[in-house]
């Protein structure tokens, strides 16, 4: 976009986030494919790799409320990544009641190196704007994601 053209509408930043969507779908689906995983196998390595990124330790309660799915269908997703080799169930260190789903090492490097020419990409292109620009970015994500998570309490069918 040139300085002088007009700022995109509403609709046309919407066709962008949908483009952006399919893309990120195609390049995830792409690492599932090639690992023979599922798409919610491929969700719930993010919803750990996020606990562990902050310090959280996830229990299987916390990974199905995360994912919004049931006990059952919790146990047999963590089951099926414990299979391939990609998490570990652990007892917690500070109550031995309770049991923690951990990534293990190999399953962290074998998504960095995959994920890692993304990541590159996307460095590049966000370097491309200034620190007020990437203000407005960060400020229209986190506002277009509350409107998303609106949008799905909202709908009924």
């Amino acid at each position: 976009m040139t300085q002088d053209a007009p700022p995109p509408s509403a609709y046309e930043l919407m066709v962008a986030i949908r483009r952006l969507n399919m893309e990120s779908d195609r390049f995830i689906e792409r690492f599932a494919v090639l690992h023979g995983l599922h798409r919610t196998d491929l969700n719930a390595l993010v919803v750990i790799l996020d606990a562990a990124n902050a310090g959280r330790r996830l229990t299987p309660g916390q990974l199905g409320a995360a994912l919004n799915l049931s006990p059952p269908a919790t146990s047999a997703l963590i089951n099926r990544l414990e299979q391939v080799g990609h998490v570990e169930r652990r007892r917690s260190t500070t109550d031995r009641r309770k049991l923690e789903i951990a990534l293990n090492e190999p399953a962290v490097r074998l998504a960095g190196r995959f994920f890692a020419p993304l990541g590159r990409h996307l460095t590049a292109a966000i370097d491309e704007f200034t620190p007020e620009e990437r203000k407005v970015i960060a400020r229209f994500l986190t506002r277009t994601t509350t409107a998303t998570t609106a949008a799905v309490q909202e709908s009924t069918a």
